[in-house]
């Protein structure tokens, strides 16, 4: 009975208003972002990610963010549920960023504009060049404590469990000499998988974790920063995956 409730809830009421309020933080953010992608870039985006938790009635709970240094740019990296990882990060992480995403998303009607007008890392995957690429279009994003969030595992989780880490995450820390900031996300899986049509409620914990610091120089060869970039992908990796085991 408190599950017909809960979907009669989300669609006729939770599931229009945050279409409303979607419409409109998009076009909050392409308009502002004209005049300061700082703000506009970042703020309305963490109003409307708190909006989807508020709005469906999902409880979050946050730990570590004490091990946010203000004013530090991070290379944000999360382990990927659902689509609502999106919603958590925006509305939670507490420090303004850009997204690394791949370029076909930029195509979603207002949520994708308003991405681009913000200033998010588009990368074509299918590009030979894209990881260089994704280094330039970083570098010159991340300055004065903006950080970018990048999704390790490149595409959501098929049955909850994490997938194998692409490098690109470690490659921008190394190569800017960024910490990487490793962030459990556990519950959104069950709040809306890839394979769900609707919202089911389930509370949801993300936990930030303290910063892996980059360990190549000027210095390194290219086999010594794939050994490095390895062993800093199994670091955060078994960090995320310790925290989802408890």
């Amino acid at each position: 009975m408190i599950r017909a409730l809960y979907l009669v809830y989300q669609i006729c009421i939770a599931l229009p208003i945050m279409i409303v309020m979607t419409i409109l933080v998009s076009l909050a953010t392409m308009i502002g972002s004209i005049f300061n992608d700082r703000f506009w870039g970042y703020w309305p985006g963490m109003i409307w990610g708190r909006l989807f938790y508020l709005v469906f009635l999902i409880p979050v709970k946050i730990d570590g963010l004490e091990n946010i240094k203000k004013g530090q740019s991070y290379v944000i990296a999360p382990n990927h549920q659902s689509y609502w990882d999106a919603f958590l990060v925006y509305g939670f992480i507490g420090i303004k960023f850009k997204w690394m995403m791949k370029k076909e998303l930029g195509r979603i009607p207002f949520v994708g504009w308003a991405c681009k007008a913000a200033g998010c890392i588009f990368i074509d995957r299918s590009s030979r060049g894209s990881a260089k690429e994704s280094i330039r279009k970083a570098e010159s994003k991340l300055k004065n404590g903006m950080s970018v969030v990048i999704f390790p595992e490149g595409t959501r989780s098929h049955d909850g469990e994490m997938g194998k880490f692409k490098r690109g995450a470690f490659l921008i820390s190394e190569e800017l000499q960024l910490p990487i900031l490793p962030v459990t996300i556990d519950g959104n899986y069950d709040v809306m998988s890839r394979h769900a049509w609707n919202v089911t409620w389930h509370p949801v914990h993300m936990t930030i974790h303290a910063p892996v610091m980059p360990r190549s120089n000027s210095g390194t060869d290219e086999t010594e920063l794939k050994a490095i970039m390895n062993q800093t992908s199994d670091e955060v990796f078994n960090t995320i995956r310790k925290s989802l085991e408890k």
